[in-house]
């Protein structure tokens, strides 16, 4: 039994209580952040060998402490853990990069937070169990809640309180349907509760539906799916930038949760429960598209419309992996990644446009000069076309992709609201660029009287903002071989039979209880 899947979860752990170990006050921040990026560097290595070894369509098994699957903790790698292993690891590091730039001795423990938080989501990407889904979901929740709130006061605090509330809320309902699930199916083993929910008796059936109902609303509140979505978009543009940017993932961790449940336990093999919440899942999606587009068009500040953006392509997602094929979730997987990493882009941009507007910060009614806005406006500009999906970057390949794999049955709902919404995104991204950096001249000659010298942005964070928008160019000129792995991945989640019987196949060594 090779140990690989577990070094991506004890790697982190290592470095948050090495972090907390270095701030001792004998240590410098070069010791600290030299240990932050040598972290980083084994985890990448770590999270390489796992998309290397799933990537032929292995399910790698592993048991915690040798217990058989039925009794003990399992964690399971299979292509869909590798990339977002991947994407956790890519995103990362360019945040690192950002709060490395000075933010980091702003926030206390923010290496051994942010090293918690790579932990929770490796973590919940990996496990075989939902219980410790709950388990790694709280993890990186609780490390989000540090990354928050420190340096924090005012606005962003308040924001934080609600943030907390509304996420021990859902993690006590979580809790609920984890009792009613065990109670009921006598297991929380993914694969367990896979072989054993197509034996539910119809007198059971309705219980069984109520709890995972439960469940899927505890994710879908995770990845903000319409009416669950308020709590985020202040959450988000109060968050430090390379917080903010940073929990761009964390909406696709739900979304995550959403998909391997839709399709492991509640796919083909499910009996009574085949297919359940699909149908809902699909209209929910196609509403919060709508709402979301909505938000970006009437937000008044750069960051709180980069957050109706996170909404956004939440809603897309929910929108392809409700479908139900292979292809759209290979689709999805793809615009996953470039959602993401374009995300937290704009999060970075928007946070270099405010510190170069000084008080008028990233408020886009107000009239105010951007020194040396070539760089952030061609950014800018670069974010904004791949985040609308315009050609000829990734974000345009994926939903190409996506629309041409959808059934003929849905075609009139999902392309009217993806390409309706597509279009009041782009308007809205135009206006945003038109205010912020494209203004009359009287105008700006009469606002820079008026405006305070602005605080210039560290070359560093420019770099980390390059490098997300890079991963995305990437992402364009590898467009073939990803997408062959992603619609693999999604040929993969639909064979629940495979995931089952490649657990059961990892006996363990040393105990047979």
């Amino acid at each position: 039994m090779s140990h690989l899947p577990l070094w991506p979860i004890v790697l982190p752990l290592l470095g948050a209580a090495l972090a907390l170990f270095l701030e001792h006050r004998r240590f410098g921040w070069t010791a600290r952040r030299w240990a932050a990026w040598a972290l980083m560097a084994l985890q990448g290595v770590a999270v390489a060998a796992v998309v290397a070894r799933v990537a032929d369509g292995r399910v790698e098994a592993y048991l915690l402490g040798d217990w058989p699957a039925r009794l003990g903790i399992a964690l399971m790698a299979d292509r869909l853990s590798g990339w977002m292993l991947a994407v956790t690891w890519l995103l990362g590091a360019a945040c690192l990069l950002h709060a490395c730039a000075g933010w980091d001795r702003r926030a206390p423990h923010f290496h051994a937070f942010f090293q918690l938080q790579l932990m929770g989501l490796n973590g919940a990407f990996l496990t075989g169990d939902v219980f410790n889904l709950f388990v790694f979901f709280e993890v990186l929740l609780s490390a989000s809640y540090g990354l928050l709130a420190s340096g924090g006061r005012g606005l962003r605090l308040r924001g934080a309180f609600h943030y907390v509330a509304f996420n021990i809320a859902a993690s006590a309902v979580f809790l609920i349907a984890l009792g009613l699930i065990y109670g009921l199916l006598g297991s929380l083993n993914m694969a367990e509760l896979s072989a054993r929910i197509g034996q539910v008796p119809p007198a059971q059936a309705g219980l069984v539906k109520a709890a995972f109902g439960l469940l899927l609303v505890v994710f879908c509140a995770k990845a903000a799916l319409l009416p669950l979505y308020l709590w985020l978009p202040e959450t988000y543009a109060r968050a430090p930038a390379a917080v903010a940017a940073l929990f761009a993932v964390m909406t696709k961790v739900g979304l995550y949760a959403v998909l391997r449940v839709s399709t492991l336990l509640l796919g083909a093999q499910a009996g009574l429960l085949a297919g359940f919440a699909r149908p809902a899942l699909l209209w929910l999606g196609a509403g919060t598209l709508v709402v979301a587009a909505l938000g970006v068009l009437g937000s008044a500040r750069l960051r709180l419309m980069v957050g109706y953006l996170v909404i956004w392509s939440a809603a897309t997602l929910f929108v392809a992996f409700a479908l139900g094929q292979a292809q759209t979730i290979g689709a999805g997987l793809y615009y996953l990644a470039h959602s993401t990493f374009v995300a937290a882009a704009l999060f970075l941009i928007a946070d270099l446009i405010r510190r170069r507007r000084g008080a008028a910060g990233d408020d886009k009614a107000v009239v105010a000069p951007l020194p040396g806005r070539a760089v952030p406006g061609t950014l800018f500009l670069i974010a904004a076309v791949s985040a609308a999906g315009l050609p000829p970057l990734s974000g345009f390949l994926a939903k190409a992709a996506l629309l041409s794999a959808v059934p003929p049955a849905q075609t009139p709902l999902v392309w009217s609201v993806v390409l309706l919404s597509s279009l009041l995104v782009i308007i809205g991204l135009s206006r945003a660029g038109v205010r912020l950096f494209w203004r009359l001249p009287a105008q700006v000659e009469q606002a820079e009287c008026e405006q305070p010298v602005p605080a210039r942005a560290r070359p560093q964070e420019t770099w980390a903002t390059v490098l997300l928008l890079a991963y995305g160019v990437a992402m364009t000129a590898f467009a073939a071989p990803l997408m062959r792995y992603t619609d693999a991945a999604g040929a993969q989640m639909l064979d629940a039979a495979g995931y089952t019987g490649e657990l059961r196949a990892a006996p363990s060594v040393l105990r047979a209880p």
